[in-house]
């Protein structure tokens, strides 16, 4: 080959390569933009690297002894995806008050592995505390997951006495998309047009269903379809793989997620927070809190001045190096606490 044929040569590849990259980020605009699974799956990713940041961040605060754990309990036939841990004081042999707590990952990242810290927490307190995993989107589409939370509640009603749960002081909670599954099963247990409406016949009972536990959640969807920016985008992309449609706010799945619709005067008593750096506390807690306040629930809302500082950002709960996440967890506690004298109470 040539001097001459050389230059041609490596002149030539900086115009492949880019012609090559061109054609290729041309191609997954167009994959991204007929199938969610591209997006969701780097959605997924940023969100896998924080989860993981956060258990760290919380693990300095769990108790190195006095909390016996049960994990990977198979509730379900799905592999890993139904799977539960159980989170008990050492050597409890009374039923306890049971926090089921449905983590959060806008319905397409997450593993209960990302409240465990938290959870161990909350049973060094003296509470049952449980952690359930559920199969994420795209892989299952809208009702997959619903269903099988549902199906996790019977599986520990049922198995109750091996687990030091008490069935008749059930706690549901979650975070963020996890909120709003456990928003949507209250409604469903507390409104049996609802659960007809949903399709899926509730495990629990209302006299079961003692309280909820609400952080940082969704629980109006309207708005997501002209939500602006980055945030909107991702909302929109999650909700598709979630839903299985483009147009998802059209699909029963997306008008059934908008539990502030459905909630009655027989929904349970509800702790609810959210930061004053997140954007859902002014969308979606608050109203929340405020509809829930005025069909006479019960309401305990942990909620901060605008200009609270350092901002307290989106599942704040968990960075407990916050003091005021300190706070919202003995907040719990103290709410837990009285739920649970209310249930001895009245028995």
């Amino acid at each position: 080959m040539g001097k001459r044929s050389r230059e041609r040569w490596y002149d030539s590849v900086p115009s492949v390569l880019f012609t090559a990259l061109g054609l290729a980020l041309a191609t997954l605009a167009v994959v991204a933009f007929v199938n969610p699974w591209p997006s969701a799956l780097l959605i997924r990713a940023l969100f896998e690297r924080g989860a993981a940041q956060t258990v760290a961040e919380m693990e300095p605060y769990v108790p190195r002894s006095g909390v016996d754990a049960r994990r990977d309990i198979s509730y379900g036939d799905a592999g890993s995806d139904t799977t539960l841990d159980v989170f008990t004081p050492a050597g409890e042999s009374t039923p306890l008050t049971t926090v089921v707590w449905i983590h959060g990952g806008a319905w397409i990242s997450g593993d209960k592995s990302n409240v465990d810290p938290y959870l161990q927490l909350l049973a060094s307190h003296g509470y049952a505390a449980v952690g359930l995993n559920y199969t994420i989107s795209p892989e299952t589409t809208y009702p997959t997951a619903l269903t099988q939370l549902n199906d996790a509640l019977g599986f520990l009603v049922e198995h109750a006495a091996e687990y030091g749960i008490d069935p008749e002081s059930i706690v549901l909670a979650g975070d963020s998309a996890g909120s709003q599954y456990a928003s949507q099963l209250a409604t469903m247990v507390t409104n049996p047009a609802y659960a007809e409406r949903v399709g899926i016949a509730p495990k629990l009972t209302a006299d079961q269903l003692r309280a909820v536990i609400l952080n940082c959640g969704i629980y109006d969807v309207r708005g997501i379809p002209n939500a602006p920016g980055i945030g909107g985008w991702g909302f929109r992309v999650a909700l598709w793989s979630y839903l299985g449609e483009k147009d998802w706010s059209d699909t029963a799945g997306g008008r059934d997620m908008s539990t502030i619709e459905y909630v009655t005067a027989d929904f349970p008593t509800t702790w609810i927070s959210g930061g004053n750096g997140d954007p859902l506390t002014n969308s979606q807690s608050k109203p929340l809190a405020k509809k829930l306040a005025g069909l006479g629930v019960e309401v305990t809302s942990v909620f901060y001045p605008e200009d609270e500082s350092p901002a307290l950002p989106h599942e704040y709960q968990f960075h407990l190096n916050f003091a005021k996440a300190r706070s919202a967890l003995q907040s719990t506690v103290d709410f837990l606490d009285t739920v649970s004298a209310r249930t001895k109470n009245s028995d």
